[in-house]
């Protein structure tokens, strides 16, 4: 068992550590630069990636797709909004014996494939293949190597928005279908709707036709095919099925019915659901919960019972019952005499009357919920609940944060991750509720995801990552110790240079504690200042790996993510408060070269990079990809999205907090081409002609009023492409990052003038 060590001791030593391993990966850098060449736009292409990972039942087993950043592209945008397509994804399908690390390969070529699922006993591994343009059931055996493809019923295939489970007995898989009329039907609908001769909307229509074409995605029925007879029983016959539970022993499924009867601008993509109950044979639905609208289902493994919590309560239910029986938060009806006390105090006592479910233990006996204090356990046959551990709420800068990521299979441990708000100290934790301790099982400045315990409790399988570093599989036993490297994806880049990482901590323009990231260039020198660019969008903490940030680097920029905050009603000052403040950090630390400051962002960091030069010149160059200039026209500019961009300008990412028609000066005043004639800034807008989140005909009209107004402006447009960095070609994604060198050479560089973009 590890020993916590006082937090003081812990982030001394920490730093320590950090400090000193900084200054030797600095001094390493420097003297291997003539002999190491530095991440480049090749190489990010060259990235292996792992996804899509499933462990057996006995922890012997890994199943996990292998993916090359250079096999995946050709993406056709045009297809966007069309819920037939299926993007292409290439990998390599590899089995790993946790025990030995040894690995082989499924198939003899990389294959589209999705939603890896071994049987109950790990004799056999399912998985859903690309075919023919179409998904197909695939079944995997262990012990010979053979595979079994599984056809749909005729008039029907896979679903493109199936996964694929296995029964509780191991007898079947069961998986979704759509028919092929579904299908005959999108198309024409799709078709009609991109091409014409005519298409017509009314505000009749209870749908936005795209909505309307989105939601049907959920208009499939489930079946069960055995492995013994080969032969498809149907579990839930056609209807808009959102999500699905099998019960217990395969007596039933219980499943998400969409029934929403009108678009809600409320709710991004919102839908309205009903939980529905069917047994086995002819018997009919039964509606256990007329609505879940706001509402959180937690399930058991096995199905057999539910939780779910709303409006800060929390309810037990099962499939055979019609409600749930209330275990925490306010009683039902109660109405709080001090809703009108808006006083912090009373605010924070509300708050801890409110909780929400998380997690069932392995036999569904117990369930951790959390309130504002932290997690509690609950024990679902009396109701009663017991503090487990106390955690400060993420607006606090006091102690790690917990999250619970799973129990141990005896419910003596709860596993959480945990990450320092104020220092890179991550790792996984474990607290013993026989003690009443929390263990500190893993902790140090790497970064770790992607949890999973074996259902018997004696292998933990989980993502590992040093920071800006591609993660690889590690395997351990339940407490951790000697954790095993399981994949070794990029052992290439020992032979690159790559730039090494440090948390950033400054105070905004309101006095604000903020958190960011520095990227240093490959070989960087202590006291001399860089060229440096920084990269925004909102919160920024850990080092994750970015590819592009790497090649920024790689040719001798800093890279500084910074962390900004948002006020409803006005978020345009957020960036100019934030990145000025993060600048004037760098500057202070010798680090940025005042006069060589450059700044971007994709998407709404495009958006906050247009917003933010027309507040202040202090940046020699910015690069907008793929966001708006016009949240005006954008409002309501979102055919393919439903109401997305009427959602986020109102109410969530945008923050405007009001409707056009209430606020219209607000929409003005966060446009940034009512105000492009302030912008002195050299800027390029790079977009996807293809691009249906934001289109590139918003981001166009900056082009055409900065050249009107006789500015420097250069605008990409990448035909076939869509939002952010180009998914299409190898040609596009060099040909992108190529010009993004170019730009920033160009103008922080004194050399910069002599650079072309092909790099001749």
């Amino acid at each position: 068992m590890h020993r916590s060590r006082p937090a003081s001791f812990r982030l001394t030593a920490m730093l320590a550590v950090v400090a000193a391993s900084l200054s030797a990966h600095t001094a390493l850098d420097a003297q291997g630069s003539s002999t190491r060449p530095a991440f480049s736009i090749d190489d990010a292409l060259n990235v292996v990636s792992f996804v899509q990972t499933d462990l057996s039942d006995d922890g012997r087993w890994l199943a996990t797709v292998s993916t090359l950043r250079r096999d995946n592209f050709g993406v056709d945008y045009r297809r966007d909004g069309d819920p037939s397509y299926i993007r292409p994804s290439s990998g390599t399908v590899l089995v790993i014996e946790t025990a030995t690390g040894k690995s082989r390969a499924i198939f003899p070529d990389k294959r589209n494939v999705k939603s890896l699922a071994w049987s109950p006993d790990g004799s056999r591994l399912a998985m859903l293949v690309v075919h023919n343009d179409a998904f197909e059931p695939v079944i995997w055996e262990r012990s010979t190597g053979r595979l079994t493809s599984v056809q749909a019923p005729a008039g029907s295939y896979v679903a493109e928005n199936s996964d694929v489970r296995w029964t509780n007995d191991g007898a079947s898989i069961v998986f979704a279908l759509h028919s092929d009329a579904w299908k005959r039907s999108v198309h024409e609908q799709f078709d009609r709707y991109t091409k014409g001769p005519v298409f017509v909307q009314s505000s009749n229509d209870p749908f936005l036709a795209w909505d309307d074409l989105r939601r049907s995605a959920s208009r499939r029925s489930v079946v069960a095919y055995d492995l013994a007879t080969r032969k498809t029983r149907e579990l839930i016959p056609e209807a808009m099925v959102a999500s699905y539970t099998l019960v217990a022993r395969d007596s039933g499924v219980v499943y998400s019915e969409d029934v929403t009867t009108k678009t809600d601008y409320d709710v991004i993509f919102g839908t309205e659901n009903r939980l529905v109950a069917r047994g086995q044979g002819t018997s009919a639905p039964r509606t256990i919960l007329p609505s879940l609208k706001s509402t959180t289902v937690v399930w058991t493994k096995d199905g057999r019972r539910f939780a779910y919590g709303k409006e800060g309560r929390v309810f037990i239910g099962a499939p055979n019952d019609s409600g749930g029986r209330q275990i925490a938060g306010p009683p039902a009806g109660q109405k709080d005499s001090s809703a009108s006390d808006t006083s912090a105090a009373a605010k924070e006592r509300r708050a801890r009357e409110r909780f929400s479910p998380l997690r069932f233990n392995a036999d569904g006996s117990l369930l951790l919920v959390s309130n504002r204090q932290g997690l509690w356990v609950a024990d679902v046959a009396s109701g009663t609940k017991e503090l487990m551990l106390e955690i400060a709420p993420d607006s606090s800068t006091e102690g790690p944060r917990l999250t619970a990521i799973g129990w141990s299979r005896d419910s003596r441990y709860v596993y959480l991750t945990s990450s320092s708000r104020t220092a890179w100290e991550r790792g996984i934790s474990r607290f013993d509720r026989t003690s009443k301790r929390l263990e500190d099982l893993v902790k140090d400045t790497r970064l770790y995801s992607n949890f999973r315990l074996s259902k018997d409790g004696s292998v933990a399988v989980l993502s590992v990552s040093d920071g800006n570093r591609p993660s690889d599989i590690y395997v351990s036993d339940a407490s951790l110790t000697g954790l095993r490297r399981l994949t070794d994806g990029n052992p290439w880049l020992k032979d690159r240079q790559v730039g090494n990482t440090e948390l950033l901590s400054y105070l905004d323009a309101d006095g604000h504690r903020k958190f960011g990231v520095i990227y240093y260039p490959v070989g960087y020198t202590k006291g001399q200042r860089y060229p440096t660019v920084f990269n925004v969008y909102e919160d920024f903490f850990d080092d994750t790996f970015d590819a592009t940030t790497d090649v920024l680097t790689g040719a001798g920029y800093v890279v500084v993510k910074p962390s900004v905050d948002f006020d409803i009603g006005y978020p345009g000052e957020a960036w100019v408060k934030g990145v000025t403040a993060a600048a004037n950090k760098l500057i202070e630390m010798g680090v940025a070269d005042s006069s060589k400051l450059g700044v971007h962002g994709t998407s709404y960091g495009g958006y906050a990079t247009n917003l933010l030069i027309t507040q202040t010149n202090r940046f020699k160059a910015a690069i907008n990809i793929s966001g708006k200039v016009d949240i005006i026209s954008f409002y309501t500019d979102s055919p393919r999205l439903g109401v997305r961009n009427v959602h986020a300008a109102e109410k969530s990412q945008d923050r405007l907090g009001a409707t056009l028609w209430q606020q219209p000066q607000k929409y003005v005043a966060h446009s940034a081409i009512m105000f492009a004639d302030r912008i002195t800034t050299p800027l390029l807008l790079m977009t996807g002609n293809e691009d249906s989140n934001v289109p590139a005909s918003n981001t166009r009209e900056m082009f055409y009023a900065l050249r009107r107004l006789g500015k420097t402006v250069e605008w990409v447009n990448y035909m076939n492409s869509g939002h952010g960095t180009p998914g299409t070609t190898v040609e596009d994604f060099t040909d992108f990052h190529r010009r993004m060198l170019a730009w920033y050479d160009k103008y922080l560089k004194a050399d910069g003038a002599k650079k072309v973009v092909g790099g001749e």
